[in-house]
């Protein structure tokens, strides 16, 4: 996990996609472990809402308000703040089922409609075509579009009417049933929420703002779960998912001192795995690198363990055993692209010939299987310049620049990619890509 503001406050490998709207900046946490999680959660839901678990992602967004939300049909957007506050499996899976229902419904198509129309009104420029097309790294963007930079903006993206909530929740009851998942869960969000339109604007929380709640739609959700009770029963997997993906952000999120306290007297590998981090934002790292260490003799073939213990050490200056860290977590998991692009970090560290040259190698996989992760550009770019290839190295920081919004920054670094670059290479034509969609 990282702060793609290059700032290391927390010290953590979430990664914090900051990017600018004319109200404030909003982040996307993105991290391999908690994503991986939370796809283990949503897959089942999914799939029975007709949609393919590979082609929408679950993303976080870095906020404390109770909210989530979509943008177009390939992501999913949950605050941190509502992720923190749940308490079951079953409660976020409604919240993925309910947006999975607006996606399914059609809902988004009117949407992006509007988003068309209104670009130029709202001030969003490339950076939110890219986003709302993407929905990666630069779904940030995207999130910052939801989150509301204007309120006709905010109005246009994402408030639902009642007719779509009713409809949502009506087709996410169905789906939690077809996948077996508890749809008690769905009344219990609902429960959190009650009485928040009888706040002023000012202390809702989003989620009120953005999904209407009547007492007829609570009414009617009640009714509808009566009527189908289903025959789900508990399912532990799908807790320990959800467990672990809010434990993991918490550690990260809360106080180091809060975490200590929570995981007292705890054993398991998810307490471990808490404490380790809230040691190493203690800047203790001999008792981090132990806690990792346990736990990864405890769970040897976890490549996501390996990934986290390889952050620790290299935000501790051990660079070498990041490294080797790193290397086990891709030789486990060599298809994710944010283990490939902390690899790919950790070699840049070692800043040798041989490193620089394997890390160029690591982050070109990782950006081929996530071309749209401002953080893998970066360190690609970096990799380029040390080996010699200063027309890639351009084109990487280009990229990186059109996806953050930067659109001076990046018509500058496509012309000269574009000068240094073989005309009418595959690498040459992506410049121009970046000039067109900049003008």
């Amino acid at each position: 996990m990282r702060l793609s503001i290059l700032s290391l406050m927390l010290s953590m490998s979430l990664l914090f996609t900051s990017v600018a709207n004319p109200a404030r900046a909003v982040s996307l946490i993105r991290d391999a472990d908690i994503e991986h999680s939370l796809d283990q959660l949503a897959a089942p839901i999914l799939r029975a809402a007709g949609l393919s678990p590979s082609g929408v992602r679950i993303l976080i967004v870095n906020d404390s308000g109770l909210n989530a939300f979509v943008i177009n049909g390939r992501a999913i957007f949950i605050h941190s703040g509502l992720l923190q506050r749940l308490t079951t499996a079953e409660q976020l899976q409604s919240v993925i089922a309910h947006e999975a229902a607006h996606i399914a419904n059609g809902h988004i198509t009117r949407r992006l409609t509007n988003l068309r129309g209104s670009r130029n009104a709202a001030g969003f420029g490339m950076a939110l075509a890219l986003a709302v097309a993407l929905a990666s790294d630069n779904g940030a963007a995207a999130a910052g579009v939801a989150a509301g930079a204007t309120g006709a903006a905010q109005r246009l993206f994402f408030a639902h009417t009642r007719a779509e909530e009713s409809a949502a929740d009506q087709s996410a009851v169905r789906f939690m049933l077809r996948a077996g998942v508890n749809p008690q869960g769905a009344l219990e969000v609902l429960d959190l929420f009650r009485g928040q339109e009888a706040l002023s604007v000012s202390r809702q929380d989003p989620y009120t703002r953005t999904h209407p709640l009547t007492s007829d739609r609570l009414r009617a959700m009640r009714g509808l779960i009566a009527a189908n009770p289903g025959n789900a029963e508990d399912n532990p997997t799908a807790q320990y998912w959800f467990l672990r993906a809010q434990g993991k952000l918490s550690a990260f999120i809360q106080n180091p001192g809060w975490t200590l306290r929570r995981v007292r007297g705890d054993n398991s590998a998810l307490a471990t795995m808490r404490r380790a981090v809230a040691y190493h934002r203690q800047a203790d790292a001999n008792r981090a690198i132990s806690a990792m260490q346990t736990l990864i003799a405890s769970a040897p073939n976890d490549a996501y363990w390996y990934e986290l213990y390889g952050q620790i050490l290299l935000e501790s200056r051990q660079p070498m055993p990041a490294v080797q860290a790193y290397q086990n977590a891709e030789a486990l998991n060599g298809n994710e692209p944010l283990i490939l692009g902390g690899y790919g970090r950790a070699l840049l560290s070692l800043n040798t010939n041989d490193s620089n040259a394997r890390a160029v190698r690591a982050l070109e996989r990782a950006r081929a299987l996530d071309g749209q992760s401002s953080a893998i550009l970066r360190d690609l770019g970096q990799a380029y310049a040390r080996t010699g290839k200063p027309g890639l190295a351009s084109l990487a920081t280009a990229e990186r620049y059109a996806l953050q919004g930067r659109i001076d920054d990046a018509v500058v670094h496509a012309t000269r990619a574009s000068d240094r670059l073989p005309r009418g290479s595959a690498p040459w034509q992506r410049a121009q890509d970046v000039l067109s969609a900049a003008q």
